[in-house]
């Protein structure tokens, strides 16, 4: 057994900004991750960091931007802390030596990104997140961090009070690959998830195959609420045959949407007459899909992005990253001709439910990054506020679970607020079959060591009943089934009886799950055992993005309804909370905090 203050799980920019700031409060701190850190998928992360630091620019101007793009179901204080420290983490990235480009007078560059009212986007060429992320790890080799890499986390050890809010969390327990071991990891003051993000549950996704919602499935069924599911973006540039990833920097530089007719479609279609192709993601996305649909797509499946006016030297310099992509996956020269683009699941606003210093409900367990809600994102997440998360709520969560005094948080963690109950009219029963775990990584002990020691012993049992099973349903037909369902029924475009249809879909998935086996029975490098483990989550999430999506009867942000094509303040300006009860999702909401700290964000039409 290993024992530390603070556990990090995962090693993305979030989870190593984290580790850093622990260790620089005082505390002995271990990153525990199934990828070594610099192939996590921040890495993957191209456009840039949002963060107001020129003459003209102010962090105000950026939390209005942010709330807007949210379509006002971001909470302020949240998203007021992003703005007003992403300039400094910024400036601190330049001091650990993050090559940021430069503009001829010697600045770091900044360009303009949608929704944005300032040119405030600062970059690395298209590959910042991968500048980011190696310039953290840097960081965490300089200072003496020790890091388990290739070490998959199975469970949280949380104790298993009637309610959430009474719990505590001790530490994990994860599987080494090379090994076959599992271990158990004490936290004597925080664990912090940092799983980014969970992609996997679509078949046409930007995200890496490693993101599969582990965090978020893990503290759901330790009973931490997780918000706003339904909230799912899909970036409006990805390459058709894989779904990489076009940087919106293409756009931010002058890139160009046009349909088969060689229409502008952002402005002869009338869908954003102001800021066009730099409108926000999900108008964009929408945009795309319904030139497709109408007859006006090209091969009925994508739409053209051209960059070729840019010219040779200014691709060359900014987005010579996209040129690569763009003919290694599609054979397409980005310099002569157009690119082909549609809509891919890029992101998800939602998540493990926290405060504005990456605290849930539990005492002691943290989420941060894309894995975590606090809520900053609300509906809809701006191009280049990713990676601010990342660095900014990393350094406040790594900094509380180390102990540091940071202030009482105004946003509320689990039912100790006002919140309502809520209903959803699903057409099969929900939840894991056969489950009736009050907390899935909960134990009766009543010391911190014995919880640990007893979710060890469970996760030890779990892994021996996977590998000794000799017969039964493989993992990959299930996982690809409800990825396809998903792509299908609860994509851009939504409606009740498609999401009814995934949500049939899904029950099913679990009810072959239950019969699961692991073919491969070795002890070491055992990747379809972890793959079988994360299909477990993957359903998981499936089922409370498409519970959320249904429940929620309105247009918002990225959460497009047939039935409901307005957004409707007087009755969905809150929340969707969803609680693992006995093992089937409890549906509630709380409010929308827009009280900032020196304004109130008033709802208004949002339009570009």
């Amino acid at each position: 057994m290993y024992e530390y203050d603070v556990i990090v799980v995962g090693a993305g920019g979030a989870g190593l900004r984290a580790a850093i700031a622990a260790q620089e409060a005082g505390a002995e701190v271990a990153i525990v991750t199934k990828l070594h850190p610099v192939r996590s998928h921040t890495g993957a992360a191209e456009g840039g960091i949002n963060a107001a630091l020129r003459e003209g620019d102010d962090w105000t101007d950026h939390a209005y931007d942010t709330m807007k793009g949210s379509d006002y179901l971001g909470d302020a204080p949240a998203v007021e802390a992003l703005c007003k420290e992403s300039p400094e983490e910024v400036i601190q990235l330049e001091h650990w030596g993050m090559a940021f480009s430069r503009d001829e007078d010697g600045r770091v560059s900044q360009r303009p990104f949608g929704g944005l009212s300032f040119p405030r986007t600062t970059y690395a060429g298209a590959e910042t997140g991968h500048h980011l992320l190696h310039t953290l790890y840097e960081q965490v080799v300089k200072r003496g961090i020790e890091v388990f890499d290739e070490w998959h986390v199975l469970d949280v050890a949380v104790t298993d009070d009637d309610e959430p809010e009474e719990r505590s969390c001790h530490g994990v327990v994860a599987y080494e690959l090379a090994t076959g071991d599992v271990e158990a990891f004490t936290a004597r003051d925080g664990v912090i998830l940092a799983t980014g993000g969970l992609g996997q549950v679509y078949d046409h996704t930007t995200n890496a195959v490693a993101n599969t919602g582990d965090g978020v499935a893990m503290a759901y069924r330790a009973g931490v609420p997780i918000e706003d599911m339904e909230m799912i973006q899909f970036h409006p540039t990805t390459l058709p045959s894989t779904g990489v990833l076009i940087s919106e920097g293409v756009r931010g530089e002058g890139g160009i949407l046009y349909n088969a007719n060689s229409e502008r479609l952002m402005f002869e279609h009338g869908y954003a007459n102001n800021d066009g192709e730099l409108a926000s993601r999900d108008v964009v996305s929408r945009a795309e899909l319904t030139e497709i649909n109408e007859g006006r797509g090209i091969e009925d499946e994508y739409v053209h992005l051209d960059m070729r006016h840019l010219g040779e030297e200014r691709i060359l310099d900014r987005l010579e990253n996209i040129l690569h992509l763009a003919e290694d996956f599609e054979g397409v020269d980005g310099l002569e001709e157009p690119m082909p683009v549609k809509p891919g699941q890029h992101y998800a606003m939602g998540g493990i439910e926290t405060n504005e210093f990456g605290e849930t409900c539990v005492e002691g367990l943290y989420a941060i990054g894309e894995c975590a809600c606090a809520s900053v994102h609300g509906a809809n997440r701006l191009g280049g506020n990713a990676l601010p998360e990342l660095t900014v709520f990393g350094k406040r969560a790594g900094r509380h679970a180390a102990g540091e005094e940071m202030g009482e948080p105004k946003i509320t963690t689990g039912k100790t607020g006002d919140y309502e109950k809520g209903t959803v009219d699903s057409p099969v029963e929900l939840g894991e079959p056969g489950s009736g775990a009050v907390a899935d990584g909960g134990s009766a002990a009543e010391t911190a060591d014995e919880v640990v020691e007893r979710t060890l012993e469970r996760q030890r049992d779990r892994i021996e009943r996977l590998l000794e099973k000799d017969d039964g349903v493989q993992h990959a037909s299930i996982r690809a089934d409800v990825q396809k369902s998903m792509t299908r029924n609860v994509n851009v475009f939504r409606e009740a009886g498609a999401l009814k249809e995934a949500l049939r879909d899904i029950r099913e998935a679990r009810e072959r799950y239950s019969d699961v086996y692991v073919e491969d029975p070795s002890r070491t490098y055992n990747t379809d055992l972890i793959h079988t483990i994360e299909t477990r989550n993957l359903l998981d999430v499936a089922e409370t993005i498409t519970v959320g999506a249904l429940a929620r009867d309105e247009f918002r942000g990225a959460h497009w309804r047939k039935e409901a094509q307005e957004r409707r303040d007087d009755v969905w300006l809150k929340h969707t909370m969803l609680s693992w009860n006995d093992g089937s999702p409890e549906l509630w909401y709380k409010p929308v905090v827009l009280e900032g700290e020196e304004k109130t964000y008033e709802p208004k039409v949002r339009s570009y």
